[in-house]
């Protein structure tokens, strides 16, 4: 039971009402309910949403919400919303700029600079997407019962960062012609990390679709500009202050 005071009066609330009704928000304007108004919020449209893109949000809503209620109840998807945390931090933003770097520091071969170089490239400009596009759009996540009171840095759900990111990572990869043994595991780890942001209800199902469909164009916005062996090498050798063979100062 949550409990609260507005103008003097103590009202209370149980945790399962006021998680079901913070679901059903249609997040990117505020809730007239009378619950709303009660927690203090002022019950004003912050932006006007047209009629169509209204509708759009609400049936995503309820499809997610029907999703994730089927989920618990089959073992294999239970067995992933269980795990969802480590895909999470398997695609994070800081994780994957960290371990890259880390990447490009141990394997300095001249057969790796464009990769590396490239896919830096990649997972900077995808931050910065998604960063910008979430600051617009300013639509809330959805609150599972169990997380409440959870507070985390990024509280906004669209579109998903994770899912872009993944399939960024993917369709560079398969560009580059990856051994096709690597194939299945990449396609199941991207699978398997847009599918538990909504089992995890770290997202509506809208944003994790809008992600993957901005993460494929990033890695084909980045095969389009895809950075010489020379300029790659030149920027490795700028990172590890030292010469680099192939280096455009050899040429």
């Amino acid at each position: 039971m949550t409990s609260f005071n507005k103008n003097g009066i103590q009202y209370q609330i149980s945790s399962e009402e006021l998680a079901n009704h913070y679901f059903k928000h249609i997040n990117i304007c505020r809730c007239d309910t009378q619950k709303c108004q009660l927690i203090g919020r002022d019950g004003q449209s912050k932006r006007n949403v047209p009629p169509m893109l209204k509708k759009i949000l609400q049936n995503d809503v309820q499809l997610t919400k029907k999703l994730v209620e089927s989920a618990t109840r089959v073992t294999w998807t239970r067995s992933l919303r269980n795990h969802s945390k480590l895909f999470e931090v398997s695609c994070h933003g800081i994780v994957w700029l960290a371990a890259w770097l880390t990447f490009i520091w141990l394997f300095n071969k001249p057969d790796l600079y464009q990769l590396q170089v490239n896919m830096l490239i990649a997972l900077i400009l995808d931050i910065i997407v998604i960063a910008v596009l979430k600051a617009f759009v300013r639509r809330r996540r959805p609150v599972p019962m169990n997380k409440l009171l959870e507070v985390g840095p990024d509280k906004f759900s669209f579109p998903s960062g994770h899912a872009s990111r993944a399939c960024m990572v993917a369709t560079i990869l398969i560009f580059n012609e990856i051994p096709i043994f690597c194939l299945p595991p990449l396609l199941a780890w991207v699978t398997t990390v847009c599918l538990t942001r909504v089992l995890a209800e770290r997202h509506y199902i809208l944003d994790v679709l809008c992600g993957m469909v901005i993460g494929i164009q990033e890695g084909l916005l980045m095969y389009v500009l895809w950075l010489s062996q020379s300029t790659c090498a030149y920027v490795i050798s700028s990172l590890s202050d030292e010469k680099v063979d192939g280096g455009e100062y050899h040429v």
